[in-house]
């Protein structure tokens, strides 16, 4: 059995109503309660990406915030991954989509 404690990097994608409605600030401020590491950004087809690290329990209540979003959001859909640790320090808002 798996580590409660053990840390876990997750890959993220949120479908939806989720830009334009302070999506990502609000996916930071959450992280931030929670203690979880990592990035939010909105990608030109109109969702937004998250990576997200931390334990199983910040995660697990993390990934039940995402199904949810910010009053004003409409999530459709939630993708999740699990991915390679990236050891991020703190949770970071991009604000301009890289590719």
């Amino acid at each position: 059995m798996a580590n409660e404690h053990e840390l876990k990097h997750l890959n993220i994608t949120v479908y939806g109503k989720v830009q334009g409605v302070y999506f990502r600030l609000t996916t930071k401020a959450v992280a931030d309660q929670l203690g979880v590491k990592g990035t939010a950004r909105n990608k030109p087809e109109g969702t937004v990406y998250i990576e997200a690290e931390g334990d199983s329990f910040a995660l697990e209540s993390f990934l039940e915030w995402c199904q949810e979003g910010p009053e004003g959001a409409v999530v459709e859909k939630v993708d999740c991954e699990e991915g390679e640790m990236k050891n991020y320090r703190n949770f970071e808002v991009i604000r301009k989509s890289r590719d």
